[in-house]
């Protein structure tokens, strides 16, 4: 059995604090063989750079996922299309977008690969179908891996579900990011694929979606531009821990996480 610990969108400072404070206290008690974090928003909760990246991979992050912000940070850009790196985009961007989308690496003797994906339904349309996206790295780069973990970074969860089942008895898990709220709908399809909508994220519990509340209000309200900053203070953790029969690439088990600091 291989067992994934996937934490959710970090979103800034208080984000990384929590992870920070918590991996080590999920590797004690659910000695994970492999653990992920989305870290597309841990940069002042918009992006990526290697700074914020170099800290949470230091705090006990095997990889790093990301998103439709992964790219906001230009400083960012060396670091994903270094050799070594341990962070991924979503695969489905345009050739010539910096990085990669899929990275394969040995856990207990057996190949586990990560596959980065972004949706397209209001998310823009200058990307790749995720649906031949996924074909594709499944029949390219995952070809030799029996344990697949997917993060699939949209907006609607009509998308979500349905990738999910497209994916079913092919892919070892799809998980969703990107709205921030964690979904209740975890579970293992026919084809044992392990699913969860949205993992949720990791920022300030007292925020909206891990941004000052007072802003979001006064953009809805107002319709100007603004810039969004992260909220800080009592802080939470949201993720997933998913267990893989090695052999049959299937999901024995999910399981939500959520974590919230006390007041």
């Amino acid at each position: 059995m291989i067992r994934i610990v996937f934490l959710a969108d970090v979103v800034g400072s208080c984000g990384r604090r929590m992870v920070k404070e918590q991996i080590p206290a999920l590797r004690t008690s659910l000695s994970p063989d492999l653990f992920i974090v989305n870290a597309e928003n841990a940069a002042g909760g918009v992006g990526t750079d290697p700074a914020t990246a170099d800290e949470l991979l230091r705090a006990g992050a095997d990889l790093l996922s990301g998103g439709n912000h992964t790219f906001n940070r230009r400083e960012f850009h060396p670091y994903l299309d270094h050799p070594n790196s341990k962070a991924i985009r979503p695969y489905n961007f345009p050739e010539g977008a910096p990085g990669k989308g899929v990275i394969v690496i040995e856990v207990k003797g057996v190949k586990v690969g990560l596959l980065n994906l972004q949706a397209r339904l209001y998310m823009g349309d200058l990307i790749d179908s995720p649906f031949t996206a996924a074909d594709r790295a499944l029949e390219q780069e995952l070809s030799e891996c029996k344990v697949i973990f997917v993060d699939f970074h949209g907006e609607a969860t009509s998308e979500k579900i349905a990738l999910a089942n497209y994916l079913d008895g092919r892919v070892s898990a799809v998980v969703g990011t990107h709205t921030h709220v964690q979904t209740a709908d975890e579970r293992i399809l026919s084809g044992g694929t392990a699913t969860l909508t949205d993992v949720g994220m990791c920022g300030a519990y007292e925020s909206t979606l891990g941004m000052k509340t007072k802003q979001s209000i006064d953009k809805f309200m107002t319709g100007l531009p603004l810039r969004y900053e992260s909220e800080k203070g009592r802080g939470m953790v949201n993720g997933v821990v998913v267990d893989v029969d090695e052999v049959t690439g299937k999901a024995e088990r999910i399981e939500r996480i959520r974590i919230v600091e006390s007041a």
